[in-house]
């Protein structure tokens, strides 16, 4: 490329890195929202933020618009190459995590309904596992940091535990008292829509891997499970 079609491609990659980090923080803070809603039983809050997907979608559009056109216009390789093609993927990853975050406040709608079951069921910390988990993720693209993304990766562990000892606990609910029925199944899709944030918090660590080191680790267990 020339000095001026150069300089038009490196506006064209910050515009998309900005709208990614938009995006990013919106999704992040739907969670926290969503969450600390489901927390204090906040219906009305809960309620507002089960209608707060569009603009994330707006944003998923508007990116992936963009890394086409810099792909079509610019045919990058190497490096520019590769966050263009992260770029995509990471989109695609907040749009299902936002999507998850609306589920998790239509699920506080739902229990906000009811009194909390007795004892009570603590999501706090699998919720601040996964909180964590995602800005660890977000933190380590925007520092191109693949030592920080491995150790997100190694997280992913922890929350499945957490899940499996949560989905453990209200099914011994739900045996012991049938009344509990209703109240358990929806934190139990909390609890699951929470793993699932964590499996695409997993995906962009991936993504942050690939793009610094040019090298795909996914699905890397199982590769080396049947060497």
């Amino acid at each position: 490329m020339d000095q001026h079609t150069l300089q038009k491609f490196d506006r064209g990659l910050k515009t998309l890195t900005d709208r990614l980090l938009f995006m990013a923080g919106l999704v992040e803070s739907h969670l926290n929202d969503a969450l600390a809603a489901l927390q204090i039983q906040d219906g009305p809050t809960a309620e507002r933020l089960a209608k707060s997907d569009r603009p994330v979608n707006l944003l998923e559009m508007e990116c992936d618009e963009l890394c086409v056109r810099l792909i079509a216009q610019y045919q990058p390789v190497a490096s520019d190459l590769r966050f263009i093609v992260a770029a995509m993927k990471l989109v695609t990853d907040l749009e299902r995590m936002g999507d998850l975050a609306v589920n998790i406040a239509e699920r506080a709608v739902e229990l906000s309904r009811s009194p909390k079951l007795d004892p009570p069921i603590d999501l706090r910390p699998m919720g601040a596992l996964v909180q964590a988990m995602l800005k660890e993720a977000l933190d380590a693209f925007i520092g191109r940091d693949a030592a920080a993304a491995e150790a997100v990766l190694v997280r992913d562990d922890v929350v499945d535990t957490a899940f499996r000892d949560l989905f453990a606990t209200l099914i011994a609910r739900m045996k012991k008292d049938p009344g509990n029925v209703e109240r358990a199944v929806g934190l139990l899709f909390v609890a699951k829509h929470l793993e699932r944030i964590a499996d695409h918090a997993t995906n962009i660590a991936e993504q942050v891997v690939y793009l610094t080191r040019g090298q795909d680790v996914r699905h890397k267990s199982s590769v080396e499970s049947s060497d």
